[in-house]
């Protein structure tokens, strides 16, 4: 795994942020109930593993979107218009992107990238 960073995410209008598959689509409202879904995708295996079992040949699935990490935290903020959404953890990018587009599609925009 990477050095632990700090993701900085945007959605706007989390109450109709939601992924394709109903099955691993986020269907809370608040802020905070995303974040509690989201941190537990990147902590824990099963968002991905669920994901993986439902793929046409789960056996080709890219070993590099597998990993989870048991320390990550998510914090979110509501605002008028949007939410914010800090991830901290030792996942890279294309883990990450790929849990939250699991939750709620293509509703988001990465906004920074640092060192925790």
């Amino acid at each position: 795994m990477s050095a632990i960073e700090r993701f900085y995410f945007r959605i706007n209008n989390l109450g109709k942020a939601h992924g394709e598959d109903s099955e691993f689509a986020f269907k809370g409202v608040s802020a905070t109930a995303f974040a509690e879904d989201l941190q537990a995708g990147l902590r824990d295996p099963d968002l991905f593993e669920r994901w993986r079992s439902k793929q046409d040949d789960p056996d080709s699935v890219p070993k590099s979107l597998a990993p989870f990490d048991p320390d990550a935290t998510v914090h979110a903020h509501a605002a008028d218009t949007h939410t914010d959404i800090e991830v901290v953890t030792k996942l890279p990018h294309l883990v990450v992107a790929h849990r939250i587009t699991l939750l709620i599609g293509r509703n988001w925009t990465l906004r920074d990238v640092g060192p925790a």
